[in-house]
């Protein structure tokens, strides 16, 4: 099982800890396209579990749809496609979104995550500003 593996598995069980513990102390998550009034850099550990500490409460994945892993020549960096489909805790609507995901994986752990998702279609969904 990849480390993209186990962290999907990990957003579906709603294991927000395991998830984290996935990422190195000092790893960065990035979300370029990040809403103007969101975060769009996360640094450590520490802010991570911080930052995705209400993620449960806001979306239930339920399944990961689809998955498509690319190498690149730098054998640290993936570049991961996938679907998440579960349900918008507070409005309750059917939640069903794409990602594209830059991974750099070091020694086993996640270093680097940017990840670029649709802050419109999380609006649409959440009823609040893209999370």
């Amino acid at each position: 099982m990849t480390i993209l593996d186990r962290a999907l598995d990990l957003l579906v069980q709603h294991d927000m800890a395991g998830f984290v513990q996935l990422f190195a102390e000092d790893a960065v998550a990035e979300f370029p396209f990040a809403a103007p009034e969101q975060t769009e850099r996360v640094e450590g550990r520490a802010a991570l579990a911080e930052y995705l500490r209400d993620y449960p409460n806001l979306l239930d994945i339920r399944e990961v749809v689809a998955k498509t892993v690319h190498q690149t020549t730098d054998p640290e960096v993936s570049i991961a496609e996938f679907e998440l489909a579960g349900v918008a805790v507070a409005t309750q609507k059917p939640y069903r979104l794409r990602y594209v995901v830059v991974l750099t994986v070091r020694d086993g752990l996640i270093r680097r995550y940017r990840d670029y998702w649709s802050p419109l279609a999380v609006t649409e969904v959440l009823g609040v500003p893209g999370v």
